[in-house]
């Protein structure tokens, strides 16, 4: 269903009094502001303030979840990565690399290194993150040198001629190689991760965890 930002408040409305819509799947530019539709939400999308699904409680209200994170990680552990104990080098702090953040800290990760071209966004989500007291969380250059992962949330393999956010010379046959872009196939950066004898998972296989990890929410699995 396609609704315009401006009109997304007449459209939870309309589906708070229909009774056969039991939850929504959000997407961009509504993932902010449907937040402030959740009477309740999981502690992720509290710290967020951000939302990509939403089912109905028992009186009627919505709650909320940011599951992208999850859906990432999940895509990496069947690729064959091993998150729990790891350090990982995570390129992008916006909205899929905070959410991804989070993710990699629940899956206990021991040392989480945050680059983005933005210092101040970069400094916010470390500070975020820190606030859970797991591991440790710091900001770093674009270096993977002594990591175990190496996890792409920017943009950066979306258009043609786009630099890769980790120069392929630092990757090593030790390190997985994780990427957010989905519908590109193997990105450029993949590309590189593959040649240099990395294990991958591309944006695709993430776009498919997602899926499971959305139904067993409207199920009230999780």
């Amino acid at each position: 269903m396609q609704v315009a930002e401006a009109d997304l408040e007449v459209a939870m409305r309309a589906f708070a009094h229909t009774s056969n819509v039991d939850g929504l799947l959000v997407t961009m530019p509504h993932k902010f502001t449907a937040f402030a539709y959740c009477a309740t939400s999981s502690e992720t999308a509290k710290m967020l303030g951000v939302v990509s699904v939403i089912r109905r409680n028992p009186d009627g209200t919505w709650h909320g979840d940011m599951l992208d994170g999850y859906a990432f990680v999940k895509a990496q552990k069947d690729a064959g990565a091993k998150p729990e104990g790891a350090r990982v080098l995570l390129l992008g702090a916006g909205g899929a690399g905070s959410a991804i953040a989070i993710a990699l800290i629940d899956a206990g990760v021991r040392e989480l290194i945050i680059h983005d071209t933005s210092e101040e966004r970069t400094n916010k989500l470390v500070e975020l993150v820190s606030k859970l007291g797991r591991g440790r969380v710091l900001a770093g250059p674009a270096d993977p040198t002594g990591c175990d992962m190496v996890c792409n949330a920017t943009p950066m393999g979306m258009a043609d001629g786009d630099p890769l956010p980790v120069a392929s010379h630092l990757l090593s046959s030790s390190m997985f190689v994780g990427d957010v872009i989905a519908g590109h196939g193997v990105t450029p950066f993949l590309a590189a991760a593959q040649a240099a004898g990395c294990k991958t998972a591309d944006g695709d296989q993430m776009v498919e965890a997602v899926q499971d990890i959305m139904l067993d929410f409207m199920l009230h699995k999780n």
